[in-house]
This record gives C-alpha cells, sequence and structure tokens, in this order.
C-alpha cells in the first residue's frame, strides 16, 4: 500500500487519497463536512482500511457524505464498516450516500440497508 498523498487545498481544506488494494479512498474535508469517494470493491479486505479512516476523520464531522459512484462490490463487511459510520454519525450530525449502483442498491435493500441510510 502506498503512502497517502496529501495536497493542501485553500478553499476545501485538505484531500487525500490513499490506493488500497481493490479500493481507492479520497477525501475531501471542508470544515464539519466530510467527502468521501469510494471505487472499486468494499469488503472483507479493504473495509478495514475504510472503517480506519473514517475513524480517524468523523471527529468533529456534522455532514458525512459516501460517495458510490465507482464502488463495484460491497460484502457483509462494508455493511459493517457503513453500519458503524451510520451510527457514529446518528449522535453527531448526518450521513448520507450518492452515486449508489442499481446492484449496490439492490444488495440495501434485500439487507434492510435502504431503511437505515440515506440514499440520494
Amino acid at each position: 500500500m502506498s503512502k497517502p498523498v496529501r495536497i493542501s487545498d485553500a478553499k476545501s481544506g485538505i484531500f487525500i487519497s490513499e490506493r488500497m488494494d481493490y479500493m481507492e479512498i479520497s477525501k475531501i474535508i471542508d470544515g464539519e463536512k466530510l467527502s468521501v469517494r469510494l471505487s472499486g470493491r468494499l469488503d472483507t479486505t479493504t473495509a478495514p482500511q475504510l472503517e480506519a479512516e473514517l475513524r480517524r476523520s468523523v471527529n468533529g464531522i456534522k455532514k458525512l457524505t459516501l460517495d458510490f459512484t465507482e464502488v463495484e462490490y460491497i460484502s457483509s463487511a462494508g455493511l459493517r464498516v457503513l453500519l458503524a459510520a451510520q451510527k457514529v454519525m446518528n449522535r453527531q450530525g448526518e450521513m448520507k450516500l450518492t452515486g449508489v449502483s442499481a446492484d449496490i442498491m439492490e444488495i440495501f435493500e434485500i439487507t434492510g440497508f435502504s431503511e437505515i441510510l440515506t440514499i440520494e
């Protein structure tokens, strides 16, 4: 795994991109807003990295947006990470998912996650 790339951006805070085995996690912090773009597979291999990144990043965040436009697959390990993030954000703000594909949405519907998560 390569080291995170940090680029300062005066307008929107800090941009960090971290390349994982089958998942790329990019985030933009803008005050109390955190936007996370995921690309690839959210599975047993990559879910722990996303969980660790969210734990490091959500302190003081009121609005968390997860962009799923480029997510190809999600396993039960990925669902667990989303549930944990939703519980944290229920206490301190709000969380939403954007760009969810039909295939991923079907998984959310079958598992009941479409009732728990805010999906736009």
